[in-house]
Order: structure tokens, then sequence, then C-alpha cells
């Protein structure tokens, strides 16, 4: 079963600012300053790596107790390298995230075994980690011009 999911974004009036909405939520994004924003929101590249730790957890929720696991608490965190002399176009190198590191927190008294083996399937489940993990075909459908 494939689903579709929609997203919409339009630019704000103050410095970089956009607002993106799917699905009737809204989420603020911006640059620091020391890229011409205002600091009001996290950048896209914080977003992308707050929605690879918010997929991991949600499948830690969704899964955990189905596959017999007690787990009491759960969090992730997440940090990851760009050189933004590619976003300026000061040097021809990489302009995304060069690597993405991230631990994982559990709190539980299930043993290191069991965890190790469901983090393996926290990583093969996370459809975030997936596309990120792959060459993902971004089509430009269309360009309107008003």
């Amino acid at each position: 079963m494939v689903k579709t999911y929609k997203s919409s974004t339009k630019s704000m009036s103050k410095g970089l600012q956009v607002e993106s909405s799917s699905n009737n939520f809204k989420l603020m994004m911006d640059e620091p300053e020391s890229l011409g924003g205002t600091n009001e929101a996290m950048s896209p590249v914080e977003a992308l790596l707050c929605a690879l730790g918010g997929c991991q957890a949600i499948v830690v929720k969704a899964y955990a107790k189905a596959q017999g696991l007690d787990i009491e608490d759960f969090s992730v965190d997440m940090e990851g390298d760009i050189d933004l002399d590619g976003f300026l176009r000061k040097r021809d190198v990489l302009r995304g995230f060069q690597e993405i590191r991230y631990t994982m927190h559990f709190k539980t008294k299930e043993s290191r075994e069991k965890i190790e083996k469901f983090v393996e399937f926290i990583e093969d489940t996370c459809p975030v980690g997936d596309t990120i993990n792959r060459k993902v075909a971004i089509l430009n459908k269309k360009i309107e011009i008003e």
C-alpha cells in the first residue's frame, strides 16, 4: 500500500524564514544570523536531524512491546557535519550532511544483546533513515509563475 504525503512551504517576510505545513500542522524554519537568517527557528537541516530522531523514537514506541521488549524510556541524540562552504558556494564540496551520528539511550532491564538486535530493527524499519541512506529521485513537477 503506497501512501502519498504532501507538504507546502512558503517564504515569510522576515529574513530567511519559511513556514511549512502538512496535514494541518505547521513548522517554522530559519537560518542562523551568520547565514542571513534571524535564528528564530531551527534550520531545515536541523529539522532533518529531528525527523530522523523522531522516526527512530516512533519505531521504538510502535514495535517494542510487539517484540516482547519492556522499554521504560527512550531518547536519541543526533549530530551531523555540513561544510557550509558548499551551501555558500565558496568551494565545490558537498552541500548536505557528510555524516550523521546518533546515540540511542534506552531505560530498560532488557539485555544488551536484545537491545542491540532491536537497534538493528529500528535502523532497518525507520522510513526517514531509509530515505537518507539511499538516493531518492526529487522531481520538479512544474513551475507556476503568477
